[in-house]
C-alpha cells in the first residue's frame, strides 16, 4: 500500500544524521529516517546493519553520538529507559522486558498502576487486561505468572502492553519471530486497525513476506548506513533482499544432497513418548538432512530434546549407530557424537555477558586443557578457525556476545556445537531472527555438513526452509508424528494439510 500525498504530510518522528559509536566502534553513520502519521514503516537490513540500535535511539533506550531527533517537528531529547512512553513512544523489545515474578496484569500496568482510595484497584486492572488480551484474540490468563508462560505467550503480553498504553508510535523489533501464523494474523489485524486511527508503527523484521503484506514504506540500512527508502509497493522481496546484502541472492538454497538408499542408519527412534509426545518413530541416514515441520506447539522441540537427552523419556528407545542411548543423558549423547543446537540462543545457547572464545569452547573445554589448565593458545586457534569456517564478522574480537548481531550469534552457536565434532546434529530453528544474507550462509553450512557425511535434523517453523533444505520431512501435530514426506510430496500444501489435521499417515 502506498500512502497518498506523503509529500505533504508532516512526519511525526524524524531522525536527522544520526550516528552512534560504542567506544571506538561506530555502528551508525549519519542515518536519516522518518515516520509518518498512520503508517507502518519497515526498517530492514542484515544483522549488524544498525536497525536495533536506531530503534533504541528513537525510543530513548540509547543516546545518539551525533545528530538530532524531532517529534512533531520540534527537536527533542528523549527521556531514557522507557520514559519516552509518556510521549507516546513505545518499544516492543526483541528480548522480552518482562519480570518473571509478576502476573500478566501486573506486567501490563507496571509503572502506571490504577489506584482507588490510595490502594491498588486490582479488579479494574484485571478487567482492562482481559479486554486487551481479548482484543488480541489471546486466551492467556491475566492472573498467570510471566514465568509460567510459553515464549509465544510472553510475546503476546509485550504486544498487549504496547496496545494498552495507547501509543502514538510503536516500534516492533522482530515481533512475530516466536508467533504462529494465526497469532501473527491477529497481530497484523490490530496493527491495521490502529494505523487507521493514526497510530504509527516501525516494523523491524527479517520476514520479507510479512514486510510486503503489512507495511507502507521500507527503509534499508547496510553496515550502519542508509541505503534506500521507498514505498513497499515499488519493491518486491528480491529487490529488498538485494538492497540489504548488496548482492543478488539467486541461490538461497543449495543443491540438496540425496543420501544413498543403502546408507547407514545412524539414528533410530522407536515409540518415543514424553509427557506430550506420543509413540514417535523415525530413522536418520548418514549424510541426510531430515526436516521436522508442524505448527508451533506440535511437539517438535520436545521430541528432539528427549532424543538428545535433555528431556525425560517415559518410554521408547533411541539407538545411535545400533547401540542404545540411555534416556536423559545429554553428556553421553554428546560423547557419542550427537549434538543439539537450541532455538533459544540467548536464553540457553550462549553466555551473553562473556566473550566469543569463552562461548565457543564451553562445550569442548576438555579439548583445550593442557597440564590441568586451559590453554589460551589452543582456544585462540579454535576461535580463528571458527571465524574463518563460519564467517563470524565482528569489529572487535573482545566484544561481549550480547553486543553481537543475531546472525553472528547464530553462527557462533553453530561453531560452538561443531567444536565437539558431532556426526549427528539437531538444529532447532536454524535461522530464527536473522537476515536473509546470513540465512543463505547457514543453509550452505548445513548442506556442506551433509556432504561431509554428517547427518542433520532441521526443526523449522518456516516451510520454505524445510522444503528447500531437506530430502525428507516429518510433520507433527499435537504430539504425534502424522506424516513422513519425500519427493514431490514435500510442498507447502501437503505439509500444511498434515499439520492442520486434514490428512494423516502412519510415519515410519
Amino acid at each position: 500500500m502506498t500512502l497518498a500525498g506523503d509529500e505533504a504530510r508532516t512526519p511525526v518522528l524524524v531522525a536527522e544524521r544520526i550516528s552512534k559509536s560504542f567506544g571506538e566502534v561506530q555502528v551508525l553513520f549519519s542515518v536519516d529516517f522518518d515516520v509518518l502519521p498512520g503508517e507502518v514503516h519497515a526498517l530492514m537490513g542484515e544483522n549488524g546493519a544498525g536497525k536495533s540500535t536506531l530503534v533504541k535511539i528513537l525510543s530513548g533506550f540509547e543516546q545518539a553520538t551525533a545528530g538530532r531527533i524531532l517529534l512533531d517537528g520540534e527537536p527533542v531529547t528523549l527521556p531514557a529507559n522507557g520514559a519516552a512512553e509518556a510521549l507516546g513512544i513505545v518499544l516492543i523489545h526483541q528480548e522480552f522486558n518482562l519480570a518473571d515474578h509478576l502476573t500478566v496484569t501486573e506486567s501490563l500496568f507496571l509503572g502506571r498502576e490504577v489506584t482507588r482510595f490510595g490502594l491498588l484497584d486490582r479488579a479494574t486492572m484485571r478487567a482492562e487486561a482481559r479486554r486487551v488480551l481479548d482484543q488480541l484474540g489471546s486466551r492467556i490468563d491475566e492472573n498467570a505468572l510471566i514465568s509460567s508462560l510459553a515464549v509465544a505467550d510472553k510475546q503476546m503480553v509485550e504486544i498487549a502492553k504496547a496496545i494498552s498504553r495507547k501509543a502514538r508510535i510503536v516500534f516492533m523489533d522482530e515481533p512475530t519471530a516466536v508467533l504462529s501464523r494465526d497469532e501473527t494474523e491477529v497481530l497484523f489485524d490490530q496493527v491495521r486497525k490502529l494505523r487507521a486511527r493514526g497510530t504509527s508503527f516501525v516494523f523491524v523484521s527479517h520476514k520479507l513476506d510479512e514486510v510486503m503484506e503489512l507495511t507502507d514504506r521500507v527503509t534499508v540500512l547496510r553496515d550502519g548506513q542508509w541505503v534506500k527508502t521507498a514505498p513497499t509497493s515499488a519493491l518486491d522481496s528480491e529487490a529488498i533482499a538485494q538492497l540489504m546484502v548488496g548482492r543478488e541472492l539467486s541461490s538461497l538454497y543449495p543443491t540438496k544432497h540425496e543420501p544413498n538408499v543403502d546408507e547407514e542408519i545412524v539414528l533410530s527412534v522407536r515409540d518415543l513418548t514424553t509427557g506430550f509426545v506420543k509413540n514417535a518413530s523415525f530413522e536418520l541416514k548418514r549424510g541426510e538432512v531430515l526436516g521436522f515441520s508442524g505448527l508451533i506447539g506440535s511437539g517438535r522441540t520436545e521430541l528432539m530434546e528427549a532424543v538428545a537427552g535433555l528431556r525425560p523419556r517415559l518410554s521408547g528407545e533411541v539407538r545411535l549407530k545400533g547401540a542404545v542411548l540411555n534416556a536423559g543423558d545429554f553428556r553421553e549423547a554428546n560423547r557419542r557424537g550427537l549434538a543439539y543446537m537450541t532455538k533459544d540462543r540467548k536464553g540457553k545457547g550462549l553466555l551473553l555477558g562473556e566473550g566469543m572464545t569463552a562461548n565457543l569452547t564451553l562445550q569442548s573445554m576438555d579439548n583445550h586443557v593442557r597440564h590441568g589448565y586451559l590453554d589460551p593458545g589452543s582456544e585462540a586457534k579454535a576461535m580463528a578457525r571458527a571465524k574463518r569456517r563460519f564467517d563470524i564478522r565482528v569489529r572487535d574480537d573482545k566484544v561481549r556476545v550480547g553486543r553481537m548481531s543475531g546472525g553472528n550469534q547464530q553462527k557462533l552457536l553453530l561453531a560452538k556445537i561443531m567444536e565437539v565434532e558431532p556426526q549427528i546434529i539437531i538444529i532447532d530453528e536454524p535461522t530464527r531472527g536473522i537476515d536473509v544474507g546470513t540465512k543463505q550462509q547457514i543453509y550452505h553450512f548445513i548442506a556442506a555438513l551433509a556432504r561431509e557425511g554428517r547427518s542433520i535434523i532441521v526443526i523449522s517453523s518456516e516451510m520454505p526452509e524445510v522444503i528447500g533444505l531437506c530430502t525428507r520431512v516429518a510433520v507433527m501435530r499435537e504430539g504425534h508424528m502424522v506424516g513422513l514426506l519425500e519427493g514431490e510430496d514435500i510442498n507447502e500444501q501437503t505439509i500444511m494439510r498434515y499439520a492442520a489435521g486434514l490428512k494423516r499417515q502412519m510415519a515410519s
